[in-house]
């Protein structure tokens, strides 16, 4: 039986002899080779045997790679691999099935002679030994040193936590960067939420790069504490962040093909010249808020939930949430906790997961037991990233499908309450969801037992014809009285920003800029099997975009800070392509 040693001493003697089709012969017929930067300069995954003959004939003997090595004991068939390029270090995941490989992660962690300045490589703290400028002088000029003379390399619009961590990787890479925030004070983005607001994901999940959260940290972090933290975090890293300042257009200088940003920062205008613009504005674009006839005619307070504050005040008052999903159920659930009447408008499915279910579909890899087992972070991202996105759906369908049976009468309640629940469209539950349209789905946190002991009422299965005076219309000609409406429908797709500060042509040209090609709706065709358009080259040169939760803010932004750091020092970085 071949183990992974013998088996990476096959793979590295084929790759240097640049025989593709020995390459493609070691792996399943359906395996799947997915490389972040390592030979192809892009986040990829190789399906079959043809893809992956194609892949190594182009990279394998080019990229340098090879002595490649594993910790695992003689006879393991899988496990955490190290190798090295010719320009860099890298890591991964193999796993065998019988004398193959059925999955393969090649990810770049380090370039050689740019390694970042952590544990016994860190600096010594001295600034200047002559005296004649201190610390307080370098971060002064961290921040304040950019002009439309003196530009960064990188120009980072967002100062949330993927800007924050992107940011981050690229100081420690030492590679010139600007982060712009339009909020006064870092993490506002999270404070000007709902009161109410926690985290779904628990801590273990959600360590920001280099600063993990202390130990005595809350399971779910509430809002104002995650602003709070993230402003921490900021100073810590020494960033350098223009806060009050608002992007207001990019375009091309057409003499040195840079771009051309013009800001507004504290009121007054600047213009600077960056090589690499990233957007990390969010995964969304602007607020979504339908329209409906007689909308102008209610006489109550109508707004989106970006802009409701909380349930403070509205005692007695009956409020409809027009959406069902994270932030309807939220709001829900303050506005009983306030002494409200909340009516939820459920105009499609929901897929609904249970808190301590959650921690549980991630208790392998992200828990106080999976860290104490010796699992850290940056491992269990790893792991994370060497189940290919084809495979994924196949786990997760497995997982879902026991999930529905151990939480039956769960689920019936809900649908006893007149809730209508998905586990999405082919039943391979929330992560797949996610990764494909970032919406339809709700971490139940205590909403679902108010939906199904009636505190939340419930109105699924009907459209809002009209909305007058008092309240809604709906299509069964039923009245729902309001005092309040708040349209909790979500947000439009981050190639708006593109569209309104760049231009149309540009945003279509890019596409999407979230999801995987599944060929479900919100995630159409053709599949690609990363996400689109995310930490990764793009139809644009020099327009990148950070997008996603906390966990992919950390995970993601080491490899785009590792291809932004090679194009500042010139490195052949050239992007495989599929011919």
């Amino acid at each position: 039986m071949l183990d992974v040693h013998g088996w990476l001493e096959k793979f590295g003697a084929a790759l240097k002899a640049g025989d593709g089709a020995a390459v493609a012969g070691l792996f399943l017929p359906e395996g799947m080779w997915r490389d972040y930067l390592a030979l192809g300069w892009t986040l990829a995954t190789h399906e079959g045997a043809d893809a992956i003959t194609t892949f190594a004939n182009a990279r394998g003997a080019a990229s340098g790679i090879g002595q490649f090595s594993s910790d695992v004991p003689e006879g393991a068939t899988e496990g955490f691999i190290t190798f090295e390029t010719t320009l860099g270090r890298g890591e991964g995941y193999v796993r065998l099935m019988g004398e193959q490989c059925f999955t393969l992660l090649t990810a770049l962690k380090e370039l050689k002679g740019f390694e970042e300045p952590l544990r016994g490589r860190r600096n010594s703290g001295v600034v200047d030994e002559t005296g004649k400028r201190t610390w307080e002088d370098v971060r002064h000029d961290d921040v304040e040193q950019w002009s439309e003379s003196n530009p960064p390399y990188v120009l980072v619009i967002g100062a949330g936590q993927g800007g924050l961590a992107l940011g981050a990787r690229l100081k420690m890479l030492g590679v010139p960067c600007l982060l712009i925030d339009k909020y006064p004070r870092v993490g506002d983005q999270w404070r000007s939420r709902y009161k109410s607001l926690l985290l779904h994901d628990p801590v273990w999940y959600d360590h920001m790069p280099y600063v993990p959260f202390p130990d005595h940290w809350p399971v779910y972090t509430p809002k104002q504490k995650m602003g709070d933290w993230l402003e921490y975090y900021a100073g810590i890293m020494e960033l350098g962040i223009w806060t009050s300042t608002e992007c207001k257009g990019i375009s091309r200088d057409a003499a040195t093909g840079k771009w051309q940003v013009s800001l507004v920062r504290d009121g007054k205008p600047v213009t600077l010249r960056p090589e690499h613009v990233v957007m990390a504005v969010g995964n969304a674009g602007f607020p979504i808020t339908p329209t409906f006839p007689g909308q102008e005619t209610f006489k109550g307070h109508q707004c989106h939930s970006s802009a409701h504050p909380g349930g403070e005040g509205l005692e007695g008052q009956r409020v409809i949430v027009v959406g069902a999903n994270n932030s309807a159920h939220d709001i829900c659930a303050d506005l009983v906790s306030h002494g409200a009447e909340p009516v939820m408008i459920q105009r499609s499915s929901t897929l609904i997961v249970r808190q301590s279910n959650m921690e549980t579909l991630l208790a392998g890899a992200y828990s106080q037991k999976a860290f104490d087992s010796g699992l850290t972070t940056d491992k269990a991202d790893l792991l994370g990233a060497s189940v290919p996105l084809r495979l994924a759906e196949k786990v997760n369908k497995a997982t879902w499908d026991a999930l529905r049976v151990s939480e039956a009468p769960f689920y019936q309640r809900l649908t006893d309450a007149g809730f209508q629940v998905d586990f999405g469209p082919d039943g391979t539950g929330i992560a797949m969801k996610f990764q494909r349209t970032s919406s339809g789905y709700y971490v139940d946190v205590g909403a679902s037992e108010m939906v199904a002991d009636g505190r939340i009422k419930v109105r699924s299965g009907v459209t809002i014809e009209r909305i007058d005076e008092k309240g809604l219309v709906l299509s069964d000609g039923s009245h729902e009285r309001a005092d309040r409406i708040i349209y909790a429908t979500g947000f439009g797709d981050m190639k708006q920003w593109v569209s309104r500060l760049i231009n149309p042509e540009v945003a279509e040209r890019i596409g999407k800029t979230w999801g995987y090609g599944s060929g479900f709706p919100g995630d159409e065709g053709p599949w690609e099997g990363e996400m689109k358009n995310l930490w990764k080259p793009t139809a644009e040169p020099g327009l990148w975009f950070m997008a996603g939760n906390l966990a992919m803010a950390r995970s993601y932004s080491q490899y785009l800070g590792l291809q932004l750091k090679a194009r500042f020092e010139g490195l052949p970085v050239e992007p495989y392509v599929p011919a």
